[in-house]
């Protein structure tokens, strides 16, 4: 089982990023998705996530209006695009996942979790 998550980086206040998470295809065809982040210090908090059709979407309060989560079965990818990023948004982001085919928020029904990758916002 192998999930690589990508696109972090540095950026500014205000600008953008768009992450992607790689999932083998026997792990994630049929299942939920979801991308969670960790920032220094704090516990890791969900952000957001997709059923398997890619018709159920949820976020978090703190990003929704902000984030927009996809995914494409053709790739066995999902997407986490990230606009008017804040200088919270900084941390660890993860993909993960999910046990069944439902969109959730809850950590513990994901069974398979990326290494994550750095988003660093500036103020």
């Amino acid at each position: 089982v192998q999930l690589q998550a990508s696109g972090g980086g540095l950026v500014q206040a205000g600008g953008s990023l768009r992450l992607s998470c790689a999932a083998s295809r026997r792990t994630n065809s049929n299942n939920g998705m979801g991308w969670f982040r960790q920032a220094p210090g704090k516990e890791r908090e969900f952000v957001a996530s997709i059923d398997w059709r890619g018709s159920d979407t949820i976020y978090a309060d703190s990003v929704r209006g902000r984030f927009t989560i996809s995914r494409d079965s053709a790739k066995n990818t999902v997407d986490l695009q990230m606009n008017s990023l804040k200088p919270e948004d900084t941390g660890v982001y993860y993909c993960a996942v999910g046990l069944g085919p439902t969109s959730s928020t809850n950590n513990r029904r994901y069974r398979y979790w990326g290494r994550g990758t750095l988003v660093t916002v500036s103020s």
